[in-house]
């Protein structure tokens, strides 16, 4: 992808026409050109020498931007967001206002409210004919603009809306001077009557208000669209521009671009820190609210990691940088939030469509309006008013505005709130899901395993158990035996030297202490070992049933009672379900976990269905099935989540997850909230619903005003003057970009307005009914001895209908069959014993 910086563009034809001249040139893929933001993104192995021809031939400017991949650097993304427009506009209007105030004095003032004139000029209507052509001559030339940049576009067969601004405003200035040098011709002659007659078709200041006009227009406009890339700007801003490192044994300031990947660097209370990076010594409570959002500070310690643009407020750190530059998590978010501005949104290609032919028709409309009302025997003033009133009411900006305003708003207001969107198209089609596929671990719970319960056999204390449990554990490396320990240091309770530690993989550890036989584990294990457990057993039972894991610890045979550990549910995810219920949005949970486990999880949480048991490569085809009832989000952290992701309509990363599963998400919760989902959902439905508001406003103000300016309505005494044309083709730009604006108002974590749209009521195939779901077995073989046994066996399997892949382990003496149907062991030995070998279970 490589970006480039456009200029020359006045309204959507000028971008509608860059996109057809680009996307025509040979290797071009794709071209997304934004008018908000004057840039250009194409995909494609066209060189940028054929891009940047492409676009000078179609009469505009254009510069490559960011020397790595044609990616724009941050300093080039904050220089092309700068408003160097309005500045130049105000000069413009304040310089063309003192000039119309003098015209409109002499032209109206004189003739209406009776103003006085200095006394050559009373009487002497060629020198007041004179003077309104060279004031209005003034102001076309300071509004030159329109007329340069209008022609441009003629000329390369591209007319834009400065081509309307400067045939009507110079069809009026033409018509008028002609009409000026008739007037002269009838003083000469001494013909009264026709010098008043062509006084009265003088619309010198019908030019100068056009053009003076349409830029107080531009004026609101660039303000408004200034307002709207305020989000990324302050991104931006948020970087700090100097580094405190440390070389040799000194502190030095540097710039913060100089700050290398692996230097120390040290960070103050009060101080930005420049770079993502460890800290590596002291600690401190570190305010992250720039990147996610959250205003209550994070405790930072030694091994803790520390991002860019965050603010330290207590202790002093020292850090290492891992992360420098463009790789910050802050320059990643501004990298998503400015991409995804620059791509196109589904919903505005019809807008699109209709920019690239809207000026053409205009003026044909124009056109067709002047000879229509000449053959109707109107005289020529009329006929003129009508065409020019419809070449400056007609508005394309507005068109080309309705979308990528809405668009960077939306995408500035989830940046602030840890919501990123890579693409516009993922903006718009989040408010479109039905159905929300949540991965279990890390998404819908913590990711790591805490004690929930501890229930003590009779005579047991909790503080006995517990100890015997810190003290059989604290040797083990397995994620329960972490949580156990975690618990037992929550209460003061220290981990005793044991001796003869074994861990009996996948059953439970043994240890010696004190001459005493610790032992603990699952419950089959210890069944297996001690025989029956008694009423521990039923604990057990219930617990299993929550979806908790009992352990079961022991003392010289004798049992201690029953610790329960689980991965909870995070905070907010029931609550988060219940929001995306209230939105109409069927929720389901993908777990490899049991099905017990699962649906206890899933009954805590309030989910819809659960599909248990199911391996990384079946999340996919479960997505994919569950997309033919509906639009599907697939919500995941893992890197087994990153095919679902993909596939699915819409994939959301939790922040905290792995590169893969956010490289393959098209949205990502930098806050891994799951309550952010359903804030997601309502921000994309108020963008598009914004989308469609100025989308109707643009549309319907042109089909409305179009014809009421070219008198239709005349007969009713309906006409709209071209002055009263260009006051209101300049207020309809600005009433689009500020109606975007008003997404800044959207409080997007709150439910109270939630619609049930495009509520989804089919049913979902349960787990143990699912088409594609695929179900794993293990068959044990005898008389494979080698790799090409095991290839005879394989092969023999795959034959068999039903059977996708099958895995032979010689060593195991194991062969692993994936099926999508059940398939009987007497037709799976015959296949194995025609091979020459035996399955014996």
């Amino acid at each position: 992808m490589k970006q480039y910086a456009i200029t020359g563009m006045s309204c959507a034809a000028c971008s509608a026409r860059i996109e057809k001249a680009v996307s025509a040139v040979t290797g071009v893929s794709s071209c997304s050109v934004n008018l908000l933001t004057n840039s250009m993104i194409v995909d494609g192995e066209a060189t940028s020498e054929q891009i940047i021809s492409a676009v000078t031939n179609a009469g505009y400017g254009a510069s490559p931007l960011g020397e790595k991949k044609g990616d724009a650097t941050l300093a080039e993304k904050e220089e092309l967001l700068k408003d160097k427009t309005t500045p130049v506009l105000v000069r413009t209007l304040a310089a063309s206002l003192v000039f119309l105030f003098a015209l409109m004095y002499f032209s109206m003032g004189h003739m209406l409210w009776n103003w006085p004139l200095p006394r050559f000029m009373q009487g002497n209507h060629v020198a007041m004919g004179l003077l309104q052509m060279i004031l209005s001559a003034v102001v076309l030339v300071i509004n030159r603009r329109f007329f340069t940049n209008g022609f441009k576009g003629l000329i390369h067969r591209a007319p834009n809306m400065d081509t309307l601004v400067a045939l009507g405003s110079g069809i009026s200035f033409a018509y008028s001077t002609v009409n000026l040098f008739i007037m002269t011709r009838a003083v000469v002659d001494g013909n009264n009557e026709k010098i008043m007659q062509c006084m009265d078709t003088l619309y010198f200041e019908s030019a100068a208000m056009i053009v003076t006009l349409i830029t107080v227009g531009k004026l609101l406009e660039s303000v408004s669209k200034g307002k709207t890339t305020n989000a990324l700007k302050s991104l931006m801003r948020l970087s700090p521009k100097t580094a405190t490192v440390i070389r040799g044994e000194k502190e030095i300031e540097i710039a913060v671009e100089n700050l290398q990947k692996g230097e120390i660097f040290t960070v103050r209370p009060g101080q930005t820190i420049p770079a993502d990076g460890v800290v590596i010594e002291g600690e401190s409570a570190v305010n992250e609210s720039a990147l996610t959002g959250e205003s209550i500070p994070v405790d930072k310690a030694a091994g803790n990691p520390v991002s860019a643009a965050t603010i330290n407020q207590s202790g002093f750190l020292k850090c290492r940088a891992t992360r420098v530059g463009e790789d910050t998590s802050l320059a990643e978010i501004i990298r998503m939030v400015s991409d995804a501005a620059a791509t196109k949104a589904p919903i505005a290609k019809t807008a699109d469509r209709i920019s690239g032919i809207f000026v053409p028709a205009v003026i044909a409309v124009a056109a067709i309006t002047t000879l229509i009302w000449l053959c109707l025997g109107k005289d020529i003033p009329f006929a003129l008013s009508r065409g020019i009133s419809v070449l400056v009411i007609s508005c394309p900006c507005a068109l080309g505005l309705a979308t990528p305003v809405a668009i960077m708003v939306g995408n500035g207001k989830g940046a602030k709130n840890g919501i990123l969107f890579k693409t516009a198209e993922s903006l718009e089609e989040c408010g479109r899901i039905q159905i929300v596929a949540m991965d279990k671990t890390g998404t819908l719970t913590s990711g790591h395993p805490v004690v929930t319960d501890i229930h003590p056999a009779q005579s047991v204390s909790e503080n006995e158990l517990l100890q015997t449990a810190a003290d059989l554990e604290s040797k083990s490396e397995h994620p329960l035996a972490k949580a156990v320990m975690n618990y037992a240091e929550g209460k003061k309770i220290r981990a005793k030297q044991v001796n003869s530690f074994k861990s009996l993989t996948g059953n439970g550890v043994q240890a010696e202490l004190e001459n005493e036989n610790l032992l603990g584990g699952s419950i089959p294990f210890m069944e297996r070992t001690l025989g029956d457990l008694g009423a521990i057993s039923k604990d057990a039972d219930k617990l299993s049933l929550e979806g908790k894991t009992p352990l079961v610890f022991a003392k010289n045979g004798k049992v201690l009672g029953i610790i329960a550990v689980a991965d909870t549910l995070k905070d907010d995810s029931t609550q988060a379900v219940k929001e995306l219920h209230g939105m109409g949005i069927k929720v389901v949970m993908l777990t490899g976990d049991n099905e017990k486990t699962a649906k206890a999880i899933a009954e805590k949480a309030g989910i819809d269905n659960v599909f248990a048991q199911v391996l990384p490569a079946e999340k996919d085809s479960i997505i994919k099935s569950l997309m033919k009832k509906g639009k599907v989000a697939m919500v995941g952290d893992g890197i087994n989540d990153a095919p679902a992701l993909t596939s699915a309509d819409v994939g959301i990363a939790i922040g905290a997850g792995t590169d893969v599963a956010i490289d393959s998400a098209d949205t990502v919760l930098m806050n891994s909230r799951l309550s952010d989902v359903s804030a997601a959902v309502r921000l994309s439905r108020a963008t598009l619903r914004n989308i469609k508001q100025n989308l109707f406003w643009a549309f319907f103000y042109n089909s409305i005003l179009i014809p009421v300016a070219a008198g239709l309505f005349s007969k009713w005494g309906l006409v709209i003057s071209p002055m009263l044309g260009a006051a209101a083709m300049s207020l309809s730009s600005f009433c689009v970009v500020t109606n975007a604006l008003r997404l800044n108002l959207v409080d997007i974590h709150n439910p109270r307005h939630d619609k049930k749209k495009n509520s989804f009521h089919d049913e979902i195939t349960e787990p143990n009914a699912k088409e594609e779901k695929m179900a794993e077995k293990v068959l044990k073989v005898e008389g494979m001895m080698c790799t090409h046994c095991e290839a005879h066996v394989s092969e023999a399997l795959k034959k068999i209908d039903g059977i996708t892949d099958a895995v032979a382990d010689h060593t195991k003496k194991t062969v692993t069959i994936k099926t999508t149907k059940e398939i009987s062991s007497d037709i799976l030995a015959k296949a194995i014993k025609d091979a020459g070998y035996e399955m014996i279970g």
